[in-house]
């Protein structure tokens, strides 16, 4: 028993991570700064479950299909619902939602070309810039689910600042992506095949 929780202790994580998305959802639907402090303190828990399940897997060396499809997963489904959250609400100033809807679609138009490549045998590595997207982006929502000013700082400026920034690197990101993967592609199409 305990050698299956340990060897599924990441998934585990990832699952957890998964099952705080309806607690964010539940602070963001009421109004106020302790509800923002609580969404803010849920999407920080989340974000440290992705870098502790990650550690965990590499130092452990455990890898599973199941593991490989969930992780980026959750990683989406919870970025893309505080996202969709925050540009919901009613509180002033908003998150604009055209913003909203350009980082979630470049994420599905990232999701989708990742699957049609794997399906062909190409994997292609993530590379740098979609890990600066990744941390403006986790850098940008903290700063909107707390909105409010505190100690000084206006977080919902702050936020924005990271939101532009994660919006122009996975615009970026994801047209190096594209370019790169349908160039592999093609070459591979073209290749003769050995006999």
């Amino acid at each position: 028993m305990f050698e299956f929780f340990v060897n599924n202790l990441p998934n585990l994580i990832t699952l957890f991570r998964v099952a705080l998305i309806p607690v964010l959802i539940g602070f963001l639907l009421q109004p106020g700064e302790t509800r923002a402090l609580g969404a803010a303190a849920t999407f920080l828990l989340a974000s440290t479950s992705d870098w502790l399940d990650g550690y965990l897997a590499r130092r452990w060396n455990i890898s599973s299909d199941f593991g490989r499809i969930l992780d980026p997963l959750a990683d989406k489904l919870l970025v893309a619902t505080a996202l969709i959250m925050l540009a919901s609400l009613s509180r002033e100033p908003a998150v604009p939602a055209w913003m909203v809807v350009l980082i979630i679609g470049r994420e599905l138009a990232v999701t989708g070309l990742r699957a049609v490549a794997l399906s062909r045998g190409y994997v292609h590595a993530a590379e740098e810039l979609g890990k600066y997207k990744m941390v403006f982006q986790v850098l940008a929502i903290h700063g909107l689910l707390l909105h409010y000013p505190f100690l000084g700082i206006d977080f919902h400026v702050a936020g924005m600042y990271f939101l532009w920034l994660a919006l122009a690197v996975g615009l970026w990101s994801g047209v190096t992506y594209h370019y790169t993967v349908i160039r592999a592609l093609m070459r591979t199409e073209r290749q003769p095949i050995s006999k």
